[in-house]
């Protein structure tokens, strides 16, 4: 009694063969019986973890399309981070301005903040996305050789190469150099960490290579230690106030990081 309800697909039907073995005696072969009930339960677990793989992948996919389609974080409060006394700007970055004259520019005419709109939203979320899925993330040595450096859109790079192209590409866009400031802070585990922080009219928010989000810097776990000057991005300022810092996912704390400056 030959049973024609199985697909035509390798493991469909090889069970379809041995289910009519067990069948063509006139009355079912116990034994072939018993193998043919096992190829069909394989065929059906075979089935069902393709389809857990698929549903894992599809699910993967569209966690990632959420992560670029969700709009940005806004700011409960509009608290700035407050500038303190003048500070020496990190050593590698005069190097960076000697090597990238044209980022170290300041437009005194220039707004110090940016209307967070939907344009400016998409626009900061696809440079931040870009950049790090660009860079493969390499610690670096800055020794006294002087062998290493920031640099602009680098195949391998830490935080601070990350930080200085995706500033790099917004200026190239057109947004101004006063609201783009680079800022050095230490993460949870007392790390050395560099990061952009964009000054909008909803807040300052940060642009890091740890996370796909754009958070406000209030939502950060970071403690908070200099910055780029507003008025001119060659001179830096302590950070008065620290920002309140929850907790931050282990998923986030990739290997970008460098301790030294």
């Amino acid at each position: 009694m030959p049973i024609s309800v199985f697909s035509k697909d390798g493991c469909w039907s090889a069970a379809r063969i041995r289910t009519d073995r067990a069948f063509s005696y006139g009355k079912p072969n116990s034994t072939l019986l018993e193998d043919a009930i096992a190829s069909i339960t394989g065929c059906f677990m075979a089935r069902r973890f393709r389809l857990i793989c698929l549903t894992m992948f599809a699910g993967a996919l569209v966690s990632s399309a959420e992560v670029l389609s969700r709009p940005l974080q806004d700011s409960n409060s509009l608290t700035p981070i407050v500038e303190a006394s003048p500070t020496l700007a990190p050593f590698q970055h005069i190097r960076f301005c000697l090597r990238y004259p044209s980022d170290c520019k300041t437009n005194p005419t220039e707004n110090e903040r940016i209307d967070l709109n939907a344009e400016t939203s998409e626009l900061l979320k696809r440079v931040n996305h870009r950049v790090n899925i660009s860079i493969n993330p390499t610690p670096k040595s800055y020794g006294p050789n002087l062998g290493d450096g920031w640099t602009i859109a680098p195949e391998m790079g830490d935080c601070n190469d990350y930080a200085v192209t995706k500033r790099h590409e917004l200026l190239e866009s057109g947004l101004p150099s006063k609201a783009l400031r680079l800022s050095v802070v230490k993460t949870a585990s007392g790390v050395g960490h560099l990061v952009l922080v964009v000054v909008t009219t909803k807040g300052a928010i940060v642009m890091d290579d740890l996370t796909e989000t754009i958070r406000p810097w209030q939502s950060t776990d970071y403690h908070w230690l200099k910055i780029q000057s507003a008025t001119d991005s060659k001179f830096w300022h302590e950070i008065k106030r620290p920002a309140v810092r929850p907790s931050v996912s282990q998923a986030d704390r990739r290997v970008r990081l460098t301790a030294d400056r």
